[in-house]
Protein backbone atom coordinates (compact mmCIF):
# COMPACT_ATOMS: atom_id res chain seq x y z
CA UNK A 1 0.00 0.00 0.00
CA UNK A 2 1.33 3.42 -0.99
CA UNK A 3 0.11 6.49 0.87
CA UNK A 4 -0.09 10.04 -0.44
CA UNK A 5 -0.05 12.78 2.18
CA UNK A 6 -3.42 14.43 1.47
CA UNK A 7 -3.36 17.76 3.24
CA UNK A 8 -2.60 20.12 0.37
CA UNK A 9 -1.37 20.13 -3.20
CA UNK A 10 -2.41 17.85 -6.04
CA UNK A 11 -2.21 14.60 -4.08
CA UNK A 12 -4.95 13.14 -6.31
CA UNK A 13 -2.62 13.46 -9.35
CA UNK A 14 -0.13 11.14 -7.62
CA UNK A 15 -3.02 8.77 -6.94
CA UNK A 16 -3.95 8.72 -10.64
CA UNK A 17 -0.36 7.80 -11.57
CA UNK A 18 -0.38 4.98 -9.01
CA UNK A 19 -3.73 3.74 -10.38
CA UNK A 20 -2.30 3.70 -13.92
CA UNK A 21 0.54 1.57 -12.57
CA UNK A 22 -1.93 -0.81 -10.91
CA UNK A 23 -0.86 0.07 -7.37
CA UNK A 24 -3.14 0.27 -4.33
CA UNK A 25 -2.94 3.66 -2.66
CA UNK A 26 -4.70 5.73 -0.02
CA UNK A 27 -4.92 9.34 1.09
CA UNK A 28 -3.00 9.87 4.34
CA UNK A 29 -4.43 12.39 6.80
CA UNK A 30 -3.61 10.81 10.19
CA UNK A 31 -0.28 9.62 11.65
CA UNK A 32 -1.69 6.16 12.50
CA UNK A 33 -2.14 5.46 8.76
CA UNK A 34 1.65 5.33 8.34
CA UNK A 35 1.70 1.88 9.95
CA UNK A 36 -0.11 0.39 6.92
CA UNK A 37 2.28 1.71 4.25
CA UNK A 38 5.33 0.48 2.39
CA UNK A 39 5.76 3.87 0.70
CA UNK A 40 4.67 7.48 1.32
CA UNK A 41 4.52 10.33 -1.20
CA UNK A 42 4.75 13.88 0.12
CA UNK A 43 3.40 15.99 -2.76
CA UNK A 44 3.88 19.57 -3.82
CA UNK A 45 1.93 22.41 -2.24
CA UNK A 46 2.89 25.21 0.12
CA UNK A 47 5.67 23.89 2.36
CA UNK A 48 5.04 26.27 5.28
CA UNK A 49 1.33 25.34 5.35
CA UNK A 50 2.16 21.65 5.13
CA UNK A 51 4.78 21.92 7.87
CA UNK A 52 2.31 23.68 10.18
CA UNK A 53 -0.20 20.86 9.60
CA UNK A 54 2.44 18.22 10.31
CA UNK A 55 3.35 19.90 13.61
CA UNK A 56 -0.27 20.60 14.63
CA UNK A 57 -1.47 17.06 13.87
CA UNK A 58 1.42 15.26 15.54
CA UNK A 59 2.98 13.90 12.32
CA UNK A 60 6.61 14.88 12.91
CA UNK A 61 7.81 12.01 15.14
CA UNK A 62 5.68 9.35 13.37
CA UNK A 63 7.08 10.48 9.99
CA UNK A 64 10.66 10.28 11.27
CA UNK A 65 9.98 6.81 12.67
CA UNK A 66 8.31 5.77 9.41
CA UNK A 67 11.36 6.94 7.42
CA UNK A 68 13.45 4.26 9.18
CA UNK A 69 11.36 1.46 7.66
CA UNK A 70 9.41 2.83 4.66
CA UNK A 71 10.19 4.50 1.35
CA UNK A 72 9.57 8.23 0.82
CA UNK A 73 9.04 10.31 -2.33
CA UNK A 74 9.04 14.08 -1.88
CA UNK A 75 8.08 16.25 -4.86
CA UNK A 76 8.53 20.04 -4.93
CA UNK A 77 7.24 21.13 -1.48
CA UNK A 78 7.76 17.52 -0.36
CA UNK A 79 11.43 17.93 -1.28
CA UNK A 80 11.58 21.04 0.90
CA UNK A 81 10.00 19.22 3.84
CA UNK A 82 12.43 16.28 3.61
CA UNK A 83 15.59 18.41 3.19
CA UNK A 84 18.24 18.89 5.87
CA UNK A 85 18.43 22.65 5.28
CA UNK A 86 15.94 25.15 3.79
CA UNK A 87 16.64 28.75 2.74
CA UNK A 88 14.81 31.65 1.04
CA UNK A 89 13.59 32.09 3.74
CA UNK A 90 14.94 29.58 6.25
CA UNK A 91 12.36 27.25 7.76
CA UNK A 92 12.36 24.05 9.79
CA UNK A 93 12.26 20.74 7.95
CA UNK A 94 12.20 17.02 8.69
CA UNK A 95 15.95 16.64 8.01
CA UNK A 96 15.47 13.21 6.38
CA UNK A 97 17.57 13.72 3.22
CA UNK A 98 21.05 15.27 3.28
CA UNK A 99 20.35 18.12 0.87
CA UNK A 100 20.00 21.88 1.15
CA UNK A 101 17.25 23.57 -0.86
CA UNK A 102 16.39 27.13 -1.81
CA UNK A 103 12.62 27.67 -1.88
CA UNK A 104 10.90 29.28 -4.91
CA UNK A 105 14.30 29.47 -6.61
CA UNK A 106 12.96 29.62 -10.17
CA UNK A 107 10.65 32.52 -9.39
CA UNK A 108 6.95 33.08 -8.87
CA UNK A 109 3.93 31.15 -10.15
CA UNK A 110 4.05 33.01 -13.49
CA UNK A 111 7.62 31.77 -13.98
CA UNK A 112 6.52 28.11 -14.02
CA UNK A 113 7.82 26.07 -16.95
CA UNK A 114 8.18 22.62 -18.49
CA UNK A 115 11.50 21.23 -19.71
CA UNK A 116 13.25 17.89 -20.26
CA UNK A 117 16.50 16.29 -19.17
CA UNK A 118 18.22 12.95 -19.47
CA UNK A 119 18.56 10.64 -16.49
CA UNK A 120 21.11 7.82 -16.84
CA UNK A 121 19.24 5.84 -14.17
CA UNK A 122 15.83 6.18 -15.86
CA UNK A 123 17.21 5.85 -19.40
CA UNK A 124 15.72 7.31 -22.58
CA UNK A 125 13.56 9.08 -23.55
CA UNK A 126 14.26 12.46 -21.89
CA UNK A 127 12.41 13.00 -18.61
CA UNK A 128 9.70 15.66 -18.81
CA UNK A 129 9.66 17.97 -15.78
CA UNK A 130 7.05 20.51 -14.63
CA UNK A 131 8.49 23.24 -12.39
CA UNK A 132 5.98 25.31 -10.39
CA UNK A 133 7.55 27.68 -7.83
CA UNK A 134 10.12 24.92 -7.50
CA UNK A 135 13.06 24.71 -5.11
CA UNK A 136 16.64 24.34 -6.26
CA UNK A 137 18.93 21.85 -4.55
CA UNK A 138 21.98 23.91 -3.57
CA UNK A 139 23.95 21.21 -1.74
CA UNK A 140 24.02 17.40 -1.87
CA UNK A 141 25.54 15.37 0.96
CA UNK A 142 28.00 12.55 0.34
CA UNK A 143 25.35 9.83 0.79
CA UNK A 144 22.99 11.32 -1.81
CA UNK A 145 23.01 10.11 -5.43
CA UNK A 146 22.11 12.62 -8.16
CA UNK A 147 19.86 10.87 -10.69
CA UNK A 148 19.07 13.86 -12.94
CA UNK A 149 20.17 17.47 -13.35
CA UNK A 150 18.72 20.56 -15.00
CA UNK A 151 20.71 23.74 -15.71
CA UNK A 152 23.53 22.45 -13.51
CA UNK A 153 21.33 21.72 -10.49
CA UNK A 154 20.24 18.32 -9.18
CA UNK A 155 16.48 17.83 -9.73
CA UNK A 156 16.11 14.12 -8.90
CA UNK A 157 18.14 12.64 -6.03
CA UNK A 158 18.10 9.51 -3.92
CA UNK A 159 19.38 8.73 -0.45
CA UNK A 160 18.67 5.12 0.47
CA UNK A 161 14.91 4.58 0.22
CA UNK A 162 14.20 8.34 -0.01
CA UNK A 163 13.63 9.89 -3.43
CA UNK A 164 13.43 13.65 -4.05
CA UNK A 165 12.14 15.44 -7.17
CA UNK A 166 12.15 19.24 -7.24
CA UNK A 167 9.61 19.08 -10.08
CA UNK A 168 6.12 17.55 -10.41
CA UNK A 169 6.38 14.08 -12.03
CA UNK A 170 2.66 13.50 -11.36
CA UNK A 171 1.74 16.21 -13.90
CA UNK A 172 3.23 14.40 -16.90
CA UNK A 173 2.44 11.14 -18.67
CA UNK A 174 5.90 9.78 -17.78
CA UNK A 175 5.61 7.31 -14.88
CA UNK A 176 9.31 6.46 -14.46
CA UNK A 177 9.87 8.50 -11.27
CA UNK A 178 6.92 6.76 -9.61
CA UNK A 179 8.11 3.39 -10.91
CA UNK A 180 11.55 3.99 -9.37
CA UNK A 181 9.87 4.94 -6.09
CA UNK A 182 7.81 1.74 -6.17
CA UNK A 183 10.99 -0.35 -6.49
CA UNK A 184 12.30 1.37 -3.35
CA UNK A 185 9.02 0.68 -1.54
CA UNK A 186 9.11 -2.98 -2.65
CA UNK A 187 12.62 -3.39 -1.25
CA UNK A 188 11.58 -1.87 2.09
CA UNK A 189 8.54 -4.15 2.42
CA UNK A 190 10.53 -7.38 1.91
Amino acid sequence: MIGVLAIQGDFAAHGRVLERLGVRWCEVRYPAQLDELSGLIIPGGESTTMLKFLFDEGFIDPLKQYARRGALLGTCAGAILLAREVTNPPQPSLNLVDIAVKRNAYGRQVDSFIDTTMSPVLGPPPLEMVFIRAPIITHVGSGVEVLAEHRGHPVLVQQGSRLIATFHPELTSDTRVHELFLTLADRRSE
